[in-house]
């Protein structure tokens, strides 16, 4: 087991769970309209996903540049998918 983490194996797998993840709740969106858009689910997931790549990037003790540019991707998605949001609820009719 400690060698899934060591060799970052177990962060792959994460990953492909979060593209999985992905394509199932656009699916399930597509075919029932249930559920968020991919628009709401591409901010959150890719935010996700870059801190994944620098967890494993850090785990195998990759450079420590690949590390930064991967929370550096994740922290400008994440402000992007907030400031979206935010816009979005402006817009809406307040009850």
């Amino acid at each position: 087991m400690s060698e899934l983490f060591a060799s970052g194996r177990i962060i792959d797998l994460i990953l492909v769970l979060i593209v999985v993840e992905g394509l199932v709740l656009a699916l399930v969106h597509r075919r029932t309209g249930r559920g968020l858009p991919p628009s709401d689910l591409i901010g959150f997931l890719l935010s996700g996903f870059l801190l994944m790549l620098a967890l494993r990037a850090a785990l195998v003790g990759a450079w420590w540049g690949w590390v930064s540019l991967a929370l550096t991707g994740a922290l400008v998605t994440h402000l992007a998918d907030l400031a979206w949001r935010w816009r979005r609820a402006g817009r809406r009719p307040s009850v």
